[in-house]
Order: C-alpha cells, then sequence, then structure tokens
C-alpha cells in the first residue's frame, strides 16, 4: 500500500546491471523496494543492463530485476521504460514480467503538467558517426532476428567483444563528439513541440537552462550508476537530479 507521501515522478538510466558490481545491483533493489514504491511513477531511460542479450536469457540476474521492477508495479506505481544502447534487444516479453510498459525512444509525456520529451539520449550525439552507424545496423529488425537465432553462448561472446570495441571507441575518441550535439537538442525540441527534455546515455549529469526560439528550455541528464545512484525527482514545482548511496 502507498503512503499519501508520493515522491514524485522518478527518473534513472545508466544503471548498467551486472554481476561484477553486486553493490549496484543490491542498490537497486533497495531503491525499488523502498522510495521508487512512493513515486507517482518510475521512468527507466534505458542501459538498465551493462548488456541484454534477449528475452530467452535465462540469466538470474535478469530474474531478480524483475522481481524489483514487479513490486514497484505491485505497489501501485506505473513503471515505464525506453530502452538504451545496451538493452536495446529487451522486448515485450520481458517488460511482462517486471510489469513494466515499453515506450519508444522520444516520446512526450505530461509531467505534472508539462509537456517532457523523454528519451535515451545517444541520438542526439550526431558527432559520433561510427557510433551511429553502429546503432542503426543494431536496430535493423532483420539484424536483431538474425542475431537472436543464435545460441546465448554466440550471443555472450558477442556482447563481451562488442563492450571491448566500446572502450577502445571511448578511450580514443574525442571527448566531445560523445556528448550531445546542440543543434540535434534544439531540433528534437522543435519536432516534439515542447522546451523540456530528459535524457541519459552520456553519463554527465546537470540541468542545463538555455533560449531556444525566444523561450526558455530545459534539458536534464541523467547520470549512471557506476558508483552512485542518479535519480532525477520531478513534482509540479521543482527537479532535483541527485545521487543515491549505493553503499
Amino acid at each position: 500500500m502507498r503512503s499519501t507521501d508520493a515522491v514524485g515522478t522518478l527518473f534513472v538510466s545508466d544503471l548498467h546491471l551486472d554481476d561484477a558490481r553486486p553493490h549496484i545491483v543490491a542498490s537497486f533493489e533497495r531503491f525499488c523496494a523502498g522510495e521508487a514504491r512512493e513515486a507517482d511513477a518510475l521512468y527507466v531511460l534505458g542501459d538498465l543492463f551493462e548488456a541484454y542479450l534477449g528475452d530467452d536469457d535465462d540469466a538470474a540476474l535478469n530474474a531478480r530485476v524483475a522481481a524489483a521492477l514487479r513490486g514497484v508495479a505491485d505497489a501501485g506505481v506505473p513503471v515505464h521504460f525506453i530502452v538504451g544502447n545496451r538493452d536495446f534487444l529487451l522486448g515485450e516479453d520481458y517488460a511482462r514480467r517486471c510489469a513494466m510498459d515499453l515506450l519508444d525512444d522520444g516520446t512526450v509525456i505530461d509531467l505534472h503538467g508539462t509537456p517532457t520529451l523523454i528519451l535515451h539520449g545517444d541520438v542526439l550525439c550526431t558527432d559520433d558517426a561510427a557510433y551511429l552507424a553502429f546503432r542503426e545496423q543494431v536496430r535493423d529488425q532483420a539484424w536483431q532476428r538474425a542475431f537472436l537465432a543464435r545460441p546465448l553462448a554466440e550471443r555472450r561472446a558477442f556482447a563481451a567483444q562488442a563492450r571491448d570495441a566500446s572502450r577502445a571507441h571511448t578511450s580514443s575518441a574525442d571527448m566531445a563528439i560523445m556528448d550531445v550535439n546542440r543543434h540535434a537538442v534544439e531540433s528534437a525540441l522543435r519536432d516534439a513541440g515542447v522546451t523540456r527534455m530528459i535524457h541519459g546515455h552520456t553519463h554527465r549529469p546537470a540541468i542545463h537552462d538555455f533560449t531556444l526560439d525566444g523561450q526558455t528550455a530545459r534539458r536534464i541528464v541523467l547520470g549512471d550508476w557506476y558508483e552512485q545512484g542518479s535519480v532525477l525527482r520531478v513534482d509540479r514545482d521543482t527537479a532535483v537530479l541527485s545521487g543515491l548511496s549505493t553503499n
């Protein structure tokens, strides 16, 4: 049973849950068993997992995460999810296990009276041509069907190889190209017809206020959960971005 003192609407992204970081998994479970059950809604904006290999993956971690999110939904809190660049293969079967609904990347929601564009954020990094080419490949439906038809062992090997390639790209690329492109941000807001955006992906938590076509606009960037749990709490009057202790 939820209390009457809801904590607002909660947003998280880039948790990168992985067996190699058990304290972060435990922190997420505590978050789901505590504060998240008092929220108006919970939005997970991608990269819930370090790697997600398909809804048929029987990994124990996947079951733990599903149970944690279902606990939030069972407490009467709507749970919404947008896939990221690490968990783009997450589908309807797993979403049902979590009792959460899947939203399109780039969905506009009514957030306590303010229309707000929510997305993972990788599509805004338009200066990183190599990443966008990879994204286009793996988001292709035919590619995904072929990949999911492979045995899990092969998919795990591919995921490990892809992580190594991602680390190499990150270490060698200009950091500026891996951040969002200002023109891409402005274009996304104009196309959506809104002046507020919430996203993750870049691991650069901040609240950016700026002027767009003569109006005040705001871009809120969620942080990751590698060292601490970044949570955005939004109600009608405030938007507070802070870290959640993972100890």
